[in-house]
């Protein structure tokens, strides 16, 4: 069986001495895994294509239950994110989220337009700080998976905004710091009215406008800082691409 289709490789492994195997993230199946035979080679038609968050369109056969890319050419590789450590590690981290995120065999069209447009805001939106990008991708993530937060009111007395606004990570709801002891067991971040305004942009608004907000400051500390707690717990892992990114901020690489 044949498949014309675009795919992100969300993952590559070198395999043998010239091929590698992917996890690609399509637009008819979702996540598959698919090997790309000879690749490596130098001059090979598929090098390009078949990169590290390269967008790509794809010819694929199933033989036996197992994909390999017989025709490839590339639609988009964010060059300005490959020029760009710190950029690159971010982008590996959406890729090694959505990767976790994406079903086998499931279209997922929002999940995977989600990390279309933030590798496009890494490469094209320079003026958007990392922070916002990364916070938007996370929260948005979350949404899509089935962990939307309940951020309208203070789920302990219905107060809007909440008073001095805290986010409970396990609930996923926000509730004023006065209810906190009405909470579940578990760990509350403080948040201030900016963050929360953002969050409920990201949450409630519309896709096509996900990085269209302004925030700085306390305020995008505030966000960032959840929004990472928020999808790991969740998720309960983390992920060494984030540790990598973490390190070229610190310096640490």
């Amino acid at each position: 069986m044949h498949m014309t289709t675009k795919a992100l490789v969300l993952r590559q492994v070198d395999y043998k001495e010239s091929d590698k195997i992917l996890t690609l993230f399509t637009q008819e199946q979702g996540k598959l895994t698919a090997s790309a035979r000879g690749c490596r080679k130098k001059g090979s038609a598929l090098a390009a294509p078949c990169q590290l968050l390269a967008w790509s369109e794809m010819v694929l056969y199933d033989y036996q239950g197992r994909w390999t890319v017989k025709e490839a050419s590339t639609e988009r590789l964010f060059q300005g994110v490959r020029d760009d450590l710190e950029r690159l590690a971010l982008g590996c981290y959406f890729a090694e989220v959505a990767e976790l995120l994406a079903v086998e065999g499931v279209a997922s069209s929002e999940l995977l337009s989600l990390i279309l447009n933030s590798l496009h805001a890494l490469d094209k939106m320079k003026e958007k700080p990392l922070a916002l990008v990364k916070a938007a991708f996370e929260l948005k993530a979350m949404c899509l998976s089935g962990y939307e937060p309940l951020l309208d009111g203070c789920a302990v007395c219905g107060r809007t905004p909440p008073e001095e606004p805290r986010f409970h990570l396990r609930e996923g709801v926000v509730h004023c710091a006065a209810c906190r002891g009405e909470m579940v067991e578990g760990i509350s971040m403080p948040l201030n009215l900016h963050a929360l305004r953002a969050m409920e942009h990201i949450a409630y608004g519309d896709p096509k406008r996900l990085f269209s907000f302004s925030i700085g400051g306390e305020g995008l500390t505030k966000l960032a800082d959840l929004t990472e707690a928020y999808l790991h717990t969740q998720l309960e892992r983390g992920f060494q691409t984030l540790d990598f990114y973490k390190g070229i901020q610190t310096g640490g690489i």
